[in-house]
């Protein structure tokens, strides 16, 4: 015995089918010297009270009748050993590993403030559903993290959680005896997350065990009765409210206003997402406005809907006429869009300055952020007189990380990954034609090269042809105007071998963090914003042979200068990681592991919420 022992009780009510498969999945994937089954009848009809006699390896609590899922699973506990923990199990679940309930428990007593430890539910279809649970005071509607993705093993480590779902909820005796029995104030759903915020008022908290995937046949019982399925959840969701809306309010200590986009193909709409998101569980209380329109280079109106519950929650709230503090995020040159009382610009550009009406509307605002200090210098060095502050951004470590799972490599080449928008600051052809230099057709390498265009006028293909490469040189493929959902763009990465940045200049270069995030090699230019987060033993860096005039890409950059990157310390680098790829492979480690420990997006809200709870600069 490893551990305390545990009383696993499995709730039933009918649908034979679904609790001998969930039986016979426990049996096959549970050491049973550690573990007492006891399954909860709770007033079946149909075979079940017989089958279940059938099988001596169990014990059997019957009720005579339907008690609910609440009262069904209070009996279970309290006909538990009082000497052990409780592993709550609905019989809609089938077990698909080995040692599952050693890891929850694992988790469980990892330390003395845990109280409940649920894990990772999958659909039958291979769906993620559940990777802890989450409700906002706006709604109270509990949602399920992660619900609905492709599961690519993401939300893979333990995390703190505001709530799980009690198809599988693992209870420490402790919690058992400080927290009590499921509320029966509720017969059926939100009973889980009414016990989650009472543990938590209790100084328990609520953990996710990423490394725990169980198939959860969701409302296994009531899928047959839609009509009893929304009455019970209703009637729920009203005495959760009237139970929880004032303690749910009370988590929000600061608010915002955020103005910015979030429904287009950009950094700045991509990363407000995730601060978003960041600052909400932090308590946050974020209000939403698209800051761009006429006049400036994003559309008038953005698309409608974000797909993301919490974020179109936010985008509903009523934003002040004059917020008491408002962060302009995008561009220098919608700062004058600022309607609060302490106005905050946050910026970031690619080159060593910024332009002059960037500068003059940030002398506007009361403070400037940026997310690096190459950054800060450049604004300081253009003009800036308004206090500057590093708002580092980070990435999200639970859909980039090295446990990810890629796509097949039919082949076994080894991949190069490089991820770009085609133009000017990215220098694409350096790149491709380093690459088709420095390999053969014949050796086992790849470039894939993951290429957007918004340009209408420019021609891929011709723009390739015009580069002349050789045919016996080294294979490039491309992935063109391929969009792929947010949630599956880490399979991407973990389907290369080394990922490749080689462009003039970047503003901080969120597809390098992923790719290092997701335990890549890397090779990147060694000059710009990245270079706060990239840093030679966790890279590769590119030397630079100087800087070069940026105003090619655009006639506001005159003055301003980017990387002009060596081709020849390029050429060394490919080959370099090609043939070292247990070197590179270390490296890569090294990096995935300081990205999730400095670079996520939960500190960079941290750093956001302590500087908004300072005065004003």
């Amino acid at each position: 015995m490893t551990g305390r022992r545990v009383t696993l009780v499995v709730l039933c009510w009918n649908r034979w089918d679904l609790t001998r498969r969930c039986l016979e999945t426990v049996r096959r994937h549970t050491s049973l010297e550690e573990v007492d089954v006891l399954v909860v009848d709770n007033g079946s009809t149909d075979e079940t009270p017989e089958r279940l006699r059938e099988l001596d390896w169990l014990r059997v609590l019957s009720t005579g009748r339907n008690l609910g899922f609440v009262r069904g699973n209070n009996a279970g506990i309290r006909a538990a050993d009082p000497a052990t923990d409780v592993l709550l199990l609905n019989n809609d679940v089938e077990v698909l590993t080995d040692g599952w309930v050693d890891r929850l428990r694992d988790a469980a007593h990892a330390s003395p403030d845990v109280g409940i430890v649920g894990c990772r539910l999958v659909l039958p279809d291979g769906r993620l559903l559940h990777a802890g649970t989450f409700v906002l005071p706006d709604t109270v509607w509990g949602q399920q993290i992660g619900s609905l993705e492709t599961d690519v093993n993401q939300y893979s480590r333990r995390r703190d959680v505001q709530g799980i779902v009690f198809a599988c909820a693992y209870l420490r005796r402790e919690t058992l005896d400080r927290v009590g029995l499921l509320s029966e104030e509720f017969e059926s759903y939100f009973e889980d997350t009414d016990y989650c915020l009472r543990a938590a008022g209790a100084g328990l908290r609520t953990v996710c065990a990423g490394d725990v995937t169980l198939v959860h046949a969701e409302h296994g019982s009531t899928d047959r009765d839609p009509a009893h399925f929304s009455r019970l959840f209703h009637e729920s969701r009203k005495t959760f409210r009237k139970k929880w809306l004032d303690t749910l309010e009370s988590r929000y200590r600061l608010d915002l206003s955020w103005q910015s986009i979030l429904n287009f193909a950009s950094g700045y709409a991509m990363s407000s997402r995730e601060i978003l998101r960041a600052l909400d569980g932090l308590g946050v209380r974020c209000r939403y406005e698209y800051v761009y329109g006429p006049g400036t280079p994003f559309p008038p109106l953005e698309a409608e809907g974000t797909g993301d519950y919490l974020l179109e929650v936010i985008a509903k709230r009523k934003v002040p006429r004059r917020p008491e503090v408002s962060v302009v995020y995008g561009q220098g040159d919608v700062f004058r869009r600022n309607r609060g009382r302490r106005r905050i610009g946050y910026t970031m550009l690619e080159v060593d300055g910024f332009p002059a009406e960037w500068v003059r509307q940030a002398n506007e605002m009361d403070e400037v952020w940026v997310p690096t200090a190459f950054n800060r210098d450049g604004f300081l060095a253009s003009g800036l007189r308004r206090p500057v502050h590093v708002m580092p951004l980070g990435v999200d470590v639970d859909h980039f990380h090295p446990g990810i799972t890629g796509h097949p490599n039919p082949h076994g080449d080894f991949v190069f990954l490089s991820n770009f928008e085609w133009g000017e600051r990215k220098q694409p052809e350096l790149l491709l034609k380093v690459f088709n230099q420095t390999f053969r057709r014949s050796d086992p390498a790849v470039l894939v090269c993951k290429v957007i265009n918004r340009n209408a006028a420019l021609d891929l293909r011709r723009e390739v042809a015009s580069l002349a490469l050789a045919p016996a040189g080294g294979r490039i493929a491309f992935l063109y105007n391929r969009e792929l959902p947010y949630s599956e763009l880490g399979s991407l990465y973990r389907s290369a071998d080394c990922y490749v940045s080689a462009g003039r200049g970047e503003g901080w270069d969120m597809p390098l963090m992923e790719a290092m995030a997701c335990g890549l090699p890397t090779i990147a230019t060694d000059w710009g914003a990245h270079t706060e987060f990239v840093h030679a033993g966790i890279s590769y860096p590119l030397r630079v042979r100087g800087t070069v005039p940026a105003q090619a890409l655009c006639p506001y950059y005159d003055g301003f200068s980017w990387a002009d990157p060596d081709p020849e310390h390029l050429a060394f680098l490919l080959r370099h990681v090609f043939e070292r790829r247990e070197e590179a492979a270390a490296v890569g480690r090294r990096a995935a592991a300081e990205m999730a420990e400095r670079w996520t997006w939960e500190r960079a809200a941290e750093r956001i919420r302590a500087r908004l709870a300072e005065p004003a600069a």
